[in-house]
């Protein structure tokens, strides 16, 4: 479980546990659900449609081994069903705004009873831009709830009358894989239930949504040109691990991130002119394009690039992994330095 998430969580349930700091608790608990969410967002916002109904873990029961899309729809109909028909008993979010027709949900429960194929089938169908405001408005609905509980509201307790409403609902899937979940609801009280699935069962997903687009990328990756266009090295970048690279659809680079269409200027232009990267064109040392619009923050990559253009991709990587060998650093500019020059005196010094 990721320390900070883990952290926080711990912090805001000792806080909630008493009267005097329950105001702090659920102040340190939106925050913690705003972190979450943001990560949410990244993924919608930089993953290319097919990836939310891959699934790179194959088949099984654990959270990873599911769909991205799936994931979404599974933790915020969780928490509409918990929020509006078990605690508020009001009308789901999920209702009151269409959004089964606008996410082209073929289904209203919590998918616990769809694995495999059923699984995929269902994430294929689903309009993940409408699901991600979907779950945007539960979470803003269930803020608002949140927002409003009094400490005194905590040891509210669940009836028989409550299971009974739940089941009508037929939001929760009669088969053994889902059924279960309303007496696990019902057997808490609301304080239990700002655990799961109000906190902990966020971060629970989100992590398995983490390590799902982690996967994606690094499958796609496989047999992949690792210099990007601008001339990085993307198997020496801190953001490795969950970028796919600008030379596939899985590019999370901070640059392609707030792009038009998530492509990097850089990567836009080398395709119009028929180049494999910047270190092919002429203009590379005083263009201002992309990430070279940022001059001293990013003259390091400059540098590569044009050592690139004269000694060729593979001296770069040799020089790379000599660097790292060296010392131990995230990003480039730690070791070449804000000044084209300086970069490339160190390149070529470590040759």
């Amino acid at each position: 479980m990721n320390k900070d998430w883990s952290e926080k969580n711990r912090e805001m349930q000792t806080l909630i546990s008493k009267e005097s700091t329950f105001s702090e608790g659920i102040k340190v608990l939106l925050e913690l659900r705003n972190s979450l969410f943001a990560q949410i967002t990244s993924v919608v916002n930089t993953f290319p449609p097919t990836a939310f109904w891959q699934m790179p873990f194959g088949d099984g029961e654990k959270n990873h081994n599911a769909t991205l899309a799936w994931s979404l729809w599974h933790l915020f109909r969780i928490e509409d069903i918990v929020c509006h028909t078990l605690i508020l008993n009001d009308k789901q979010v999920l209702f009151k705004g269409g959004w089964k027709q606008k996410t082209k949900s073929p289904i209203i429960t919590t998918g616990n009873e769809l694995d495999g194929e059923a699984m995929l089938e269902f994430s294929k169908k689903l309009s993940v831009k409408a699901l991600y405001e979907y779950c945007k408005a539960v979470m803003d609905s269930t803020n608002e709830f949140l927002k409003g509980l009094q400490f005194s509201d905590l040891k509210r307790k669940f009836s028989e009358e409550d299971k009974e409403r739940l089941a009508a609902s037929e939001c929760v899937s009669a088969e053994e894989s889902a059924s279960w979940l309303i007496d696990f609801w019902c057997g808490k009280n609301v304080k239990g239930l700002i655990q799961m699935p109000f906190s902990r069962h966020w971060i629970m997903h989100v992590e398995a949504m983490r390590r799902i687009k982690n996967k994606l990328c690094q499958q796609a990756k496989k047999g992949v040109d690792q210099i990007a266009c601008c001339g990085l090295s993307c198997n020496h970048c801190f953001l490795t691990a969950w970028c796919g690279s600008c030379r596939t659809i899985y590019n999370t680079c901070s640059f392609a991130t707030c792009s038009p269409n998530g492509v990097c200027p850089n990567t836009a232009c080398c395709k119009e002119k028929g180049l494999d990267g910047c270190y092919e064109c002429d203009e590379l040392y005083a263009c201002k394009k992309g990430f070279y619009s940022l001059g001293k923050e990013t003259n390091a990559i400059r540098a590569m690039a044009l050592f690139i253009k004269k000694h060729g991709k593979k001296e770069l990587l040799k020089v790379l992994e000599t660097l790292h060998k060296k010392k131990n650093f995230q990003k480039i500019q730690e070791v070449l330095g804000y000044e084209v020059e300086e970069g490339l005196r160190i390149l070529e010094k470590n040759r």
